[in-house]
């Protein structure tokens, strides 16, 4: 698959530092998150604010008065109500319908290489598991708004949803569902934020899916998208992407040790056809694979 760039480079005016001293710095609302402690933020944070101050153009980021869950956080953006400017999810084809994406992993394609959390009292649930089939007995549970539930669902798996991020957590250590998939840059921070719950995180099985998240804006803003991708695309280029990158997870995916896991691949009927899996610079590989 050949990769069609969304978004024309040189289509842009003439960008660079004395332009951007030259402008007052526009303000950039991101939405503030319903997770008390989300592990994506500062990562993802730092890296649009070094993206945007390589673009060309000065940039205020700050985050929303509000929380919101993913869905509000796009229709707001969507409608330009002015209240979000940016967020970064994964990918779906009515996601990229709603919205233009910054077609450029920030996540390096990890959102779809999936472990579980699991109650601490069942620390082998997943040891034998071997097949779509033997997963497909046991109840996982997913935000409704969020993509992978299209996904888990799609793959013939069990699912309960919420509609809240925390009320999942409470229903892992209720019993009420058997597992919570999260991805390797998300589980370990996310079970040491709920250390006072009976959760743990399973040891034996990996669930993966091509997936890929993006920062999104809306369609009324195409040089807000430009500007971010000219950004990433430099830092790509410099090396400081991988650094970042590395910093905030490249200890958490290694600790995982992705590669003793049994891996259970699942297919992405949502996933765009103008996803750029071709560049493999943009995707991570652990090691040993």
């Amino acid at each position: 698959m050949q990769r069609r760039p969304l978004l024309k480079l040189a289509a842009l005016w003439p960008l660079g530092a004395a332009a951007a001293g030259k402008s007052s710095p526009l303000p950039l609302v991101y939405p503030r998150h319903q997770a008390i402690d989300d592990p994506q933020q500062g990562y993802v944070t730092a890296l649009l604010q070094q993206a945007l101050a390589r673009s060309g153009r000065a940039y205020a980021l700050r985050r929303s008065a509000l929380r919101m869950v993913q869905t509000r956080a796009m229709q707001e953006i969507a409608t330009a109500s002015g209240s979000v400017d940016v967020v970064w999810t994964m990918t779906s084809r009515a996601r990229e319908t709603q919205l233009l994406p910054v077609r450029i992993p920030i996540d390096r394609g990890l959102i779809g290489w999936r472990v579980a959390l699991i109650h601490a009292r069942q620390p082998q649930l997943l040891r034998d598991v071997r097949s779509i089939a033997a997963l497909a007995r046991l109840s996982a549970g997913q935000m409704r708004d969020w993509p992978d539930s299209t996904i888990l669902q799609a793959n013939g798996l069990r699912l309960d949803t919420s509609s809240t991020y925390e009320g999942l957590f409470q229903q892992l250590a209720a019993g009420r569902i058997d597992y919570f998939p999260r991805s390797v840059i998300e589980a370990q921070s996310e079970l040491a934020s709920h250390a006072q719950l009976p959760l743990a995180l399973d040891t034996h099985l990996v669930i993966r899916y091509p997936a890929a998240l993006y920062f999104f804006v809306g369609k009324h803003r195409p040089e807000l998208a430009r500007h971010i991708e000219i950004g990433l695309e430099k830092m790509l280029a410099d090396g400081s992407f991988a650094q970042l990158f590395q910093r905030h997870f490249g200890r958490f995916a290694d600790g995982l040790k992705l590669s003793r896991r049994h891996v259970l691949e699942l297919a992405n009927p949502d996933l765009p056809e103008e996803t750029p899996l071709v560049r493999k610079a943009l995707w991570y590989r652990p090691k040993h694979y």
